[in-house]
């Protein structure tokens, strides 16, 4: 089986994309290749900073390797927290930036939001992008124990519950994670041929 590095330290989102790609690629983390390095992310866009972490792991451990920035955009908030979604309340702490955003949205009507996913494929030195939104509204107030991040107050267009209230096979049909990373996938299969 083919091995493919992804970007990150988050088991949570590694587990998300080893299930998606489950059977077709053995999906290794920078933990597994062994780097410890915080690769700063100081892009001004979801792509830019994917692909400072995609070019760090090929420049420097000489893989092929993807890396994904992901964000919530919250429309009555000018679009933040964006590309500081992990990092809102001045920290990584999923709690202290989910109750940032509830706390900023008292009062607000407009609860429309988003969540964005860009990947950035670096395969043989050359850089591809692929790109997943989901829209949907911010509720109130928690919901659901699963997930992570901003998902217990994320109800997608079109459904009754909260990405936390989803299991993670009903989320990764749906997430914009998962849209890329189809993206991904497809254009993966459509090199091997």
């Amino acid at each position: 089986m083919k091995q493919l590095v992804f970007a990150t330290n988050n088991i949570n989102k590694t587990n998300e994309v080893r299930t998606l790609l489950a059977g077709q690629y053995e999906v290794l983390n920078l933990n597994d290749i062994g780097c410890t390095t915080d690769i700063p992310e100081t892009a001004d866009s979801f792509a830019g900073n994917a692909g400072l972490k995609s070019r760090f792991v090929m420049e420097n451990f000489k893989l092929d390797c993807f890396a994904d920035d992901s964000g919530l955009e919250v429309e009555a908030l000018n679009n933040e927290p964006g590309i500081y979604s992990a990092r809102y309340a001045g920290q990584r702490g999923d709690e202290a930036n989910l109750q940032l955003v509830l706390q900023k949205m008292q009062g607000q009507v407009n609860r429309a939001a988003r969540f964005r996913t860009v990947i950035s494929l670096i395969q043989n030195g050359e850089e591809f992008l692929f790109e997943g939104t989901i829209e949907g509204t911010i509720r109130e107030t928690k919901s659901g124990d699963h997930g992570f991040g901003y998902d217990p107050v994320f109800q997608p267009d079109g459904y009754d519950v909260t990405f936390a209230e989803m299991s993670m096979e009903q989320k990764n049909k749906i997430s914009h994670r998962a849209i890329a990373m189809r993206k991904l996938i497809t254009f993966l299969k459509e090199q091997a041929v």
